[in-house]
């Protein structure tokens, strides 16, 4: 094999020609540029020194972009990755709804349920090692076939002021079938908090209680927050409703079947003493409910009329009364009997309710307020609880018993089997 010569630019050199690929190669290497050929700073991550640089964090939005018909009761969940949020905003027509984040920051996921048929934006920031990252969406919910809301609350009059023993009675435009979420968005707020439960007494009526008589003077705010709630199938609340309730003094009034007198008391100060005549007790209907009665309503004149009887039966009657404060919804009142005030104080003779002088009569419904508690003892027949609002006939256990909620007794205060006086 013959041999093959390199020349530098002094010195001839005799190399074999299995050196001349190394030798080449030492050439070129010494003359090539310095930009190299492959140059990988902008493609693959790394800086001058040739380290990788971090990654930008990536932020995951859900619903994504663009989604209908979005289920109200879906919660909205925001991720990041390579980096902690920041910062989650989302919102409906400048109404934000509230949402927290998990210890590392890294999930945000909203509280409570979303407005139907509302546009919803939501704006997310993450910071990382690669820098911030920033991201949006928007999303609709759907439109509900069957539409729930509050259809009325009592008491509800504007500039009320009602007694310590009013219960919250809410009524819906539409049947509940989903009762324990539809429980689980009223909430009860108090002053002076006490503990109390709902009962739900039909599909579209719930009533709350507390475990004991409000503590008077002060204000009780009742919110629904049934905007999103799903409840029942294709039914969903479609607005919040709020209600201030002002609960006055306590005002009790004790009356006495036997002793036939009645003693007004105003936060537990009394401030009345009246002689009555109460039921005279030849027939169930014609016997005062012993018990725990609020006070309902009023009237002015108010007609009574026999129950389940019609003119020319015997014992029927038709009378027109004056200043009269209804106890319950089978037809008692206390109300004006000037016909009997020489019975007053001394014998029962009424077909049930509590007969009082005019004038003492008169005063009673001056300063009458829905809620008022009225305990009668006595008699031989108990107020039913369901006979106008007997409510407090029930005990406290027995009555959450009627909520939708495993944990039932909301707010703060010690339980009570009877209310105190």
């Amino acid at each position: 094999m013959g041999e093959t010569f390199v020349f530098t630019a002094n010195t001839r050199m005799r190399l074999p020609l299995a050196g001349l690929a190394a030798a080449t190669a030492v050439v070129l290497s010494a003359c090539s540029g310095g930009s190299g050929a492959g140059g990988t700073s902008g493609t693959s991550g790394s800086d001058d020194t040739g380290a990788t640089a971090a990654a930008a964090p990536t932020i995951k939005i859900s619903p994504v972009k663009g989604s209908a018909k979005v289920r109200p009761d879906k919660t909205v969940v925001v991720t990041a990755a390579n980096g902690a949020l920041e910062e989650v905003t989302l919102e409906s027509d400048g109404e934000q709804v509230e949402g927290e984040f998990d210890e590392t920051r890294s999930k945000w996921v909203s509280k409570r349920p979303l407005r139907p048929s509302a546009n919803y934006t939501v704006s997310a920031k993450a910071s990382g090692d690669g820098g911030p990252t920033t991201a949006t969406s928007q999303f609709t919910t759907l439109k509900p076939k069957v539409e729930l809301a509050v259809a009325d609350v009592t008491p509800g009059v504007k500039g009320e002021t009602v007694g310590v023993g009013m219960p919250i009675m809410v009524t819906f435009n539409q049947a509940v079938r989903d009762k324990a979420a539809v429980e689980a968005a009223l909430e009860v707020k108090a002053q002076k908090p006490v503990t109390g439960a709902w009962r739900w007494i039909n599909d579209k009526l719930a009533i709350y209680r507390p475990a004991r008589f409000w503590p008077a003077h002060q204000t009780v705010t009742f919110t629904a927050h049934l905007a999103g709630v799903k409840a029942g199938t294709d039914t969903y609340g479609v607005e919040d409703h709020t209600t201030k309730i002002k609960i006055g003094a306590a005002w009790v009034s004790y009356v006495n079947v036997k002793t036939h007198m009645m003693v007004v008391k105003r936060d537990g100060k009394t401030v009345q003493t009246m002689k009555i005549s109460a039921g005279n007790g030849t027939t169930r209907e014609y016997t005062t409910t012993n018990g725990i009665h609020l006070t309902m309503e009023r009237g002015n004149p108010v007609t009574m009329i026999s129950p389940g009887k019609k003119e020319g039966d015997p014992g029927y009657y038709k009378e027109i009364v004056n200043h009269a404060v209804r106890i319950s919804s089978s037809g008692e009142y206390v109300h004006s009997a000037p016909w009997s005030v020489g019975s007053q104080g001394r014998a029962n003779v009424s077909h049930g309710c509590i007969n009082a002088h005019p004038t003492q009569a008169k005063w009673y419904y001056d300063n009458f307020h829905r809620g008022d508690v009225v305990k009668i003892v006595g008699t031989n027949r108990a107020l039913e609880w369901n006979n106008g609002w007997g409510f407090w006939q029930m005990s406290f256990s027995q009555w959450k018993k009627g909520s939708a909620l495993k944990s039932q007794g909301q707010g703060q205060g010690q339980e009570q089997e009877q209310p105190e006086g």
